[in-house]
């Protein structure tokens, strides 16, 4: 158990910090899916809705650096990819 001052901030932090990263990857996840769904439904205007707003979560998720830059790049590209398949 953690004696000093600091340390118990830090733990604090740590616990606040988890919940709200563990949030954060829950919804682009889910947002993810949501796309998914929405490309093998054959829907493209719910696949570009749902890829709007998972664009904008996982950018704001890398800003944070709660995802790295390169994997949210990736999982934006395969989603914008999956997307145009329905052209």
């Amino acid at each position: 158990m953690a004696h000093t001052q600091s340390a118990k901030k830090r733990i604090r932090q740590t616990i606040a910090r988890t919940a709200i990263n563990r949030s954060t990857m829950s919804r682009v996840r889910t947002l993810r899916k949501k796309v998914a769904a929405a490309v093998a439904g054959k829907d493209k205007e719910a696949a570009v809705a749902a890829y709007n707003t998972f664009a904008s979560a996982i950018d704001k998720a890398a800003k944070k650096g709660t995802v790295p830059a390169n994997r949210a790049a990736n999982y934006k590209s395969k989603a914008a990819k999956a997307v145009a398949t329905l052209a």
